[in-house]
């Protein structure tokens, strides 16, 4: 697996204080980017996003607006995971990385940390997909890993896909094999199953029923 460090870039130049709002513009009109790291005496002193660049006096320079500037930043020895959180707290698609001592050493586009997640275990390797539902209260990763297990089937991930204040949903994804005692199991501890599976006997047994009841009320 690709380690992110590898993923660091130096391609482009972050932006100097005194830059010009005029060259800004003309830089975001041909990157894709939603912000750019700018340095003052070589110090990070924040990222300028896209959008409020377009609305800026091109006649001023980039530090008459150092107030717009977004403070964001990872470590170069923050982890994969990490990195991914503060691209989706600051909804950007470049951080700017900093070394310990505070030093600007790069940046990550947010394509090229996403191809990490691609080679995980959870997309690359093939088994069954489950999302489990439960009281926000009651759920417990560690309850998900033994039910798993205790089945005689292997984790390959789980996350927290969906969260609010009364419910968790969690994604799981296992090592290939009969997923039927697997979702018995996740409903004897009080789980819902979310996601659909054609090889749940128990949906299929209501579902039966449900249809034989049909028929006969409409006999």
């Amino acid at each position: 697996m690709t380690e992110i460090g590898n993923l660091l870039s130096k391609d482009l130049k972050p932006f100097a204080a005194n830059e010009s709002i005029d060259s800004v513009q003309d830089f975001f009109a041909e990157q894709l980017f939603s912000h750019f790291p700018v340095l003052e005496d070589d110090v990070y002193i924040g990222s300028i996003a896209a959008e409020d660049a377009e609305t800026f006096d091109t006649s001023k320079i980039v530090s008459d607006y150092k107030y717009s500037l977004e403070g964001f930043f990872v470590r170069d020895s923050m982890f994969w995971l990490d990195v991914l959180e503060v691209f989706a707290k600051n909804h950007t698609n470049v951080v700017p990385v900093l070394t310990d001592e505070n030093r600007y050493a790069g940046y990550y586009e947010l394509t090229e940390v996403t191809s990490l997640f691609h080679e995980t275990p959870f997309l690359k390797e093939s088994g069954g997909i489950l999302v489990v539902k439960k009281d926000v209260r009651d759920y417990s990763m560690g309850q998900i890993v033994q039910i798993v297990e205790s089945n005689n089937v292997k984790l390959l991930g789980a996350f927290i896909s969906y969260l609010d204040n009364q419910f968790a949903e969690i994604t799981v994804k296992v090592s290939q094999g009969s997923i039927n005692e697997l979702i018995a199991t996740f409903r004897r501890y009080e789980y819902e199953i979310v996601s659909k599976h054609e090889e749940d006997d128990y949906l299929n047994n209501l579902r039966e029923r449900s249809e034989y009841l049909d028929r006969y009320l409409n006999i």
